[in-house]
């Protein structure tokens, strides 16, 4: 434990609530299992499967992580994912009492269709930190690394985002990229950013493996844009809070009677939300497993004597620590203990 023993009950009782930085790779040992599952499903055409495999994995080795949580960003609500559904509580149910957020398998489409960049996700935070979007499927969100979050905005035009982005870097527009989703519902802002000269690469999917390349140096990303999934957003957010960078997001409703329920539930659809809203905790964990090769990480690979490798991210906001974890995999020896189909 990382708790100082001072003698003070209060406080013993306030430090063993804490999430303790132990949990770091217990949650590597969530997502690692939830990678082994989907990528037997690698190419198979089945995307239900794929993400079913994942759930099943996931739900498993929660049960065993020392903590009592709670899932605000899930699979849905409970009529329709009878496991990881929002609300559902996960865990020993030992204390701390956390927050979670899952996507067993970030890339359903891209798992079954064998492309890159799929990932099994997960973050946690203190109970109540978390920010819970509702009614809300989508979330309009911008996100940058440390030199230029404070050009990044929600509320200017993009063609002025990236003209500051340009600015800051000493560099012409046109050497600003932006990671984007393909979708029909950027396409303005798509002729917007190729009328400033910007560049664009598209994704299919997966924008959570998508914010963190943009935030990283080295990548030859600059900024993620795009209106994509609440859940996808909180899970970015939590990472990126884990390196100390930002992401703003804004409720994106699809529809009136969506927009209606949003309102009715209290959600300010005009709030610009940063990182220290959407995970506001102050000691925010974050891990992701690679389920196919990608630029953030590596997907599961099976070796010739039945074993298979996986990597891994895994942060922590309060200490700042980033870890890349390489683990190789007895898949026999994990046949027997966790079943045949998690190995």
């Amino acid at each position: 434990m990382e708790a100082e023993q001072t003698g003070v009950i209060s406080h013993d009782v306030r430090e063993s609530t804490r999430p303790d930085r132990n949990l770091a790779l217990e949650l590597v040992r969530v997502t690692e299992a939830a990678a082994l599952a989907a990528a037997r499903w690698v190419g198979r055409g089945d995307k239900e499967q794929a993400d079913q495999a994942a759930v099943d994995a996931m739900r498993l080795l929660l049960d065993t992580v020392p903590m009592d949580g709670t899932v605000v960003i899930g699979e849905g609500e409970k009529d329709e994912a009878p496991m990881l559904y929002n609300g559902e509580q996960i865990g020993d149910g030992s204390p701390p009492e956390v927050d979670i957020a899952v996507d067993p398998l970030e890339g359903t489409r891209l798992t079954a269709q064998g492309q890159p960049a799929a990932l099994a996700v997960i973050a946690l935070s203190e109970r109540g930190t978390m920010f819970d979007p509702g009614p809300c499927v989508y979330m309009e969100k911008i996100a940058g690394g440390p030199e230029i979050a404070d050009c990044l905005s929600l509320d200017d035009s993009l063609t002025d985002v990236v003209r500051r982005v340009a600015e800051r870097k000493r560099t012409e527009v046109g050497d600003v990229t932006m990671i984007m989703l393909d979708r029909p519902r950027h396409e303005d802002a798509v002729a917007e950013l190729r009328d400033a000269g910007a560049r664009i690469r598209f994704i299919t999917d997966g924008d959570v493996s998508a914010a963190l390349l943009a935030v990283s140096q080295g990548t030859g990303f600059d900024l993620l844009w795009g209106i994509g999934g609440t859940p996808e957003g909180v899970l970015s957010a939590a990472a990126i809070k884990c390196l100390g960078w930002q992401l703003l997001g804004r409720l994106w409703p699809r529809d009136d009677d969506e927009r209606q329920a949003a309102i009715d539930a209290g959600y300010d659809l005009e709030e610009v939300l940063d990182v220290d809203r959407l995970a506001a905790g102050n000691n925010v964990f974050f891990a992701a497993t690679g389920v196919t090769d990608g630029d953030l990480l590596d997907g599961v690979r099976y070796l010739d004597d039945g074993h298979a490798t996986t990597e891994s991210l895994v942060m922590r906001s309060r200490s700042g620590t980033i870890r890349r974890v390489k683990a190789t995999h007895n898949r026999p020896k994990l046949r027997e203990v966790v079943g045949e189909r998690y190995g």
